[in-house]
């Protein structure tokens, strides 16, 4: 990276643990993105959260800030559409079986030395690992 192009990615990450951070402090919660979208649609035994609802606001006008900033790239998207809807319900039902998600486990739960988490995230490493090998080199697919 040239320049001040790394600022973005390490204010971007600084954020990210300052927030989750500030959550657990404040609410003894951990900040899991799964959790929080299931607690903002009232998926939970509470309801709605207004709570939850407010940090998916913060995530989503963060990001129109940051696009609104920075040049925004060129995205060409050259999976079909089914292929993403499936992915992404396969890692929906892959995040409520695992009781979290990258962010819970690997943002919050790696910072606690949550034992559950620390294998939770070296399963999802490992996944992500394996099936880009195979995608990419044994079935030679380019999704």
């Amino acid at each position: 990276m040239t320049d001040i192009n790394y600022l973005w990615p390490l204010s971007g990450g600084l954020l990210i643990g300052l927030s989750a951070g500030l959550y657990l402090l404040l609410n003894g919660r951990v900040a899991g993105i799964s959790g929080l979208v299931a607690a903002a649609a009232g998926l939970t035994h509470d309801g709605i959260s207004k709570l939850g609802l407010g940090f998916l606001g913060g995530i989503v006008a963060g990001a129109s800030l940051a696009s609104f900033l920075v040049q925004q790239p060129h995205i060409t998207i050259t999976s079909s559409p089914a292929l993403l809807i499936v992915g992404g319900l396969i890692v929906g039902y892959g995040t409520r079986l695992g009781s979290g998600c990258t962010s819970g486990h690997g943002v919050c739960g790696l910072a606690r030395l949550s034992p559950r988490s620390i294998a939770a995230t070296a399963i999802f490493m490992a996944v992500a690992g394996v099936t880009v090998y195979v995608t990419r080199h044994l079935l030679g697919a380019q999704l």
